[in-house]
Parts: structure tokens; C-alpha cells; sequence
């Protein structure tokens, strides 16, 4: 049976009984299915980004289907992952949030231990099992969502204090930040960041210690960025990619990802058709997918996707909000904290390929080549649609 085939067969089994004529889902099929369309358009451009990389010296052992089989292994290792974690009730997540956030950390530590830590182009962000490798720093983009949210549960009633409700959190966050740092991987430093500022923001934090936590936040982002010749490097390469300077440099990815762009036009070159994919652009399959998809598709893919993206991000928050209303505060907090994950990284991928942001190492959500992203990705979509089935199984007045 095809996947098309399962998914239907599991949204019907899911469904509510009839009411008045219309037929109830229990959860968001939309929701599920436009993940499953980002899924399948990320596949075929994986391939479309990696048919030709056997062809480089580098990759020459590499069959043409290689990034092709190894991703769409990922995709049933992550449906399967998804699966289970939609039967996880919310409450287990509520509980087992603060050991999953140390668990995390102990990941982070020990990726960061010679010869267990497995090394890429300088940065050290992965453990291997196998012909598998993992990389911590997702996992810890999910525990600290979880931990966050289970924390301004547990600390509504101080929430206007800022040395009971936030100096711990922050605290929290800025131990992941520097073992993240240690990798480096400044980019998932952001994204965990942003996602921890989110919830304390929705779980109603006092306005001005909120604003002077993303001041010093900034302020911190900025001493890191001027205390580093390489990172100083990047924004400077982004601020004028053509400098002879940058051009073979820094600025090498940025400027060959507007050449592909730019070559896409309005409709595009056609599916296969890229040129820049031919060992121009570097992590063409990773970090730079995008630029791929605006050069075969052109404007209009590019803009659909872009809509795809917003309308999953709208969709998310509604569910939490939903959530929130029925008093289901950690589940809310959980699926916004999920919608400001997706929307605030596809927003930096898609800002970086485009030239709008400096260069950074995000992949593009649910799309991208990488393993753990995609597993990780997909699992928490589950647990977004998990509190959606039980938000409207409380609403026509069962249990969660």
C-alpha cells in the first residue's frame, strides 16, 4: 500500500462520528496532509540536488541514488517515529519534559567528546550509530520547547517576578547555548533561543521583562558575532556577496544561490533543469534546497512554498490557542512553541538563500536532506496533532 494509501486509511479510522451530515475528523487533516506534501516536494528535490554529486571525485562512490535512498529511509523512520508519538497522551510529555531537557544536555555533552563526537567541516555535531549518525542539537530544540512550556506552567503564579519566573529559564537556555556554541552551531542556538523568548512571551510574562531579556539577548548575539573573525566574515561576505573579496569566500554560497534564483525567473527551468546544483552551490540538498526549488520552479514555486509554510505556522497556532482556551495551558504553549520552531526557521533558511539574512547553517523544515532534522521535524508535528485530537475530543465532551 502506498503512503497516500496508509495516511488516508489512518485519518479515517481517526474520524469522528457524523454529525447533522458532516463528517468530523478528529484531528486537522489538512494539517497532516500539506506536512506530508512539504515531505514528498522535499524528496524529489533531494534527489533533484544530489543525482549529480557522484560525478564530483569527492562523492565518487556514491551511487546517483545514494542521498535519495538514504532520505526517504529517514521519512519512514520519521513516519513510523510520528505514529508513535501521536499516541503519546500530553500529560506523559508534561511529565517527562524536565528528564528529556537533561537528557538533551547529556547529548550535548557527550557529542562534544573526542573520538564519540563525530566531526564535519569543522564543527563537531553529531553522533554516529552506524551507518546513522544524530545530531543532539535537535533533540534539544524539542526538550527545551517542552521544558519551557511545562516551566511557565509550573511558574504562573510568579510570573511578574523575574528573578523566580525567568532567571532560571534563562539560565536553562544559556547552558544549552554554550555547549551549542562549543559545536559551534550558532544557527540551532538561535532557533532554541527564539523558541524559549516565545513562550515565556505567550505564557504571559511581564512586557518589560520581556524586552529586556530580548535586549540583552541581542546584545549577547551581537558580542559574539564581534568577538569572532569568522562570523564577522559571514556579515560582511552577506553585505556585499560580488566583492572579489567574499565572492570565492564567505560569499560563495550566497552568490551562486541568487545566480540560481535569479536563473529561475518566474516559472522556472523545470524539475532536473538546475544548473547551479552541478558542484556550483555547496549544500545544495541542505541548507541551500530553496535555492534549488527557485531555480526549476521559479517565482511561483518559491511563492507556494512560502504559502505552504505560513498556512502550516497559522494552523499550529490556531491549535494552540484552541488549546489554551479549553485551559489546556502546557499543550497550547507546546503547539505555539512548535509553530514559532517551523515558522522562525523556514523564515531564516528561506531569508539566507534569498539574500535577505546573513549566511547560517538552518536547514529548510521538513524538506532539507539530514536525518535527525526531518525525525525530529515530524515528531513534532505528531504531538501538534495529538493536541488537536484531544482539544476536540474535549469539546464534544470526552476526556483527553
Amino acid at each position: 500500500m502506498n503512503l497516500a494509501g496508509v495516511l488516508g486509511g489512518f485519518t479515517r479510522r481517526r474520524a469522528l462520528p457524523e454529525r447533522g451530515g458532516v463528517h468530523v475528523h478528529a484531528f486537522d487533516p489538512a494539517l497532516l496532509w500539506v506536512t506530508v506534501a512539504l515531505l514528498a516536494w522535499g524528496l524529489v528535490m533531494v534527489y533533484s540536488a544530489t543525482i549529480a554529486m557522484p560525478d564530483n571525485p569527492r562523492f565518487g562512490h556514491y551511487a546517483h541514488t545514494y542521498f535519495l535512498t538514504r532520505h526517504a529511509l529517514f521519512l519512514v523512520l520519521s513516519f513510523a517515529a510520528g505514529l508513535i508519538a501521536f499516541q503519546v497522551k500530553v500529560e506523559t510529555w508534561e511529565r517527562v519534559a524536565p528528564w528529556l531537557f537533561v537528557a538533551s544536555l547529556l547529548l550535548l555533552i557527550v557529542v562534544l567528546i573526542p573520538h564519540i563526537g563525530k566531526g564535519v567541516n569543522g564543527a563537531r555535531r553529531w553522533l554516529g550509530f552506524g551507518p546513522i549518525s544524530f545530531q543532539p542539537s535537535e533533540l534539544a530544540k524539542f526538550s527545551v520547547l517542552l521544558y519551557a512550556a511545562n516551566y511557565m506552567v509550573r511558574k504562573m503564579e510568579v510570573k511578574e517576578r523575574f528573578f523566580r519566573a525567568v532567571l532560571p529559564m534563562a539560565a536553562a537556555v544559556a547552558i544549552v547555548g554554550v555547549l551549542l556554541l562549543a559545536e559551534p552551531d550558532m544557527g540551532a542556538f538561535m532557533v532554541i533561543a527564539v523558541i524559549a523568548m516565545g513562550i515565556l512571551f505567550l505564557g504571559g510574562v511581564n512586557a518589560r521583562m520581556f524586552f529586556l531579556i530580548a535586549a540583552v539577548m541581542v546584545f549577547a548575539f551581537v558580542l559574539m558575532i564581534a568577538f569572532s573573525d569568522w562570523r564577522r566574515e559571514r556579515i560582511f561576505a552577506y553585505l556585499d556577496p560580488w566583492n572579489e573579496k567574499y565572492t570565492l569566500g564567505k560569499g560563495y554560497q550566497l552568490s551562486h544561490s541568487l545566480i540560481a534564483i535569479g536563473r529561475g525567473e518566474i516559472f522556472g527551468v523545470g524539475l532536473g533543469g538546475s544548473v547551479e546544483k552541478l558542484h556550483w552551490l555547496p549544500e545544495a540538498h541542505t541548507d541551500f534546497l530553496l535555492a534549488v526549488i527557485g531555480e526549476e520552479f521559479g517565482l511561483v514555486g518559491v511563492i507556494t512554498l512560502i504559502g505552504l509554510f505560513l498556512w502550516m505556522t497559522r494552523r499550529i497556532m490556531h491549535i494552540g490557542r484552541q488549546a489554551i482556551a479549553l485551559d489546556r495551558v502546557f499543550a497550547g504553549l507546546v503547539a505555539q512553541g512548535v509553530g514559532i520552531w517551523m515558522g522562525f526557521q523556514a523564515f531564516i533558511n528561506m531569508g539566507v538563500n534569498l539574500g535577505a539574512l546573513p549566511t547560517k547553517g538552518l536547514t529548510l523544515p521538513l524538506m532539507s536532506y539530514g536525518g535527525s532534522a526531518v525525525l525530529m521535524n515530524v515528531v513534532t508535528i505528531a504531538v501538534v496533532l495529538r493536541i488537536d485530537y484531544e482539544n476536540r475530543t474535549l469539546m464534544r465532551g470526552g476526556r483527553a
